[in-house]
């Protein structure tokens, strides 16, 4: 194995967190983003306000792209698992 490969790995892993969790994090800044807004309009400033709303959406994502995502950490999975043999060598 050589240093390339390493990077590559790394570079490759790094992309699919990033796949993974990237419609969650959006999905929750969003909302926090438009309750801070919100909050900024009508001067109500409850703190638990943003937390029922983020978490409600952040599972309706979690459903929505949950099939996308496990399609991705597979794909990188089964990459990783075919490309043990040629690490052997």
């Amino acid at each position: 194995m050589t240093q390339d490969y390493v990077v590559f790995l790394a570079k490759e892993a790094v992309y699919a967190i990033l796949l993974f969790a990237g419609p969650l994090l959006g999905t929750s800044l969003l909302v926090g983003l438009l309750i801070s807004i919100f909050q900024a309009t009508t001067q109500i400033q409850e703190q638990t306000l943003t937390f029922v709303p983020k978490i409600i959406l952040v599972m309706v994502s979690l459903v929505v792209f949950g099939p996308w995502m496990l399609s991705v950490l597979l794909s990188f999975t089964v990459n990783l698992y075919h490309s043990i043999p040629s690490l052997m060598r």
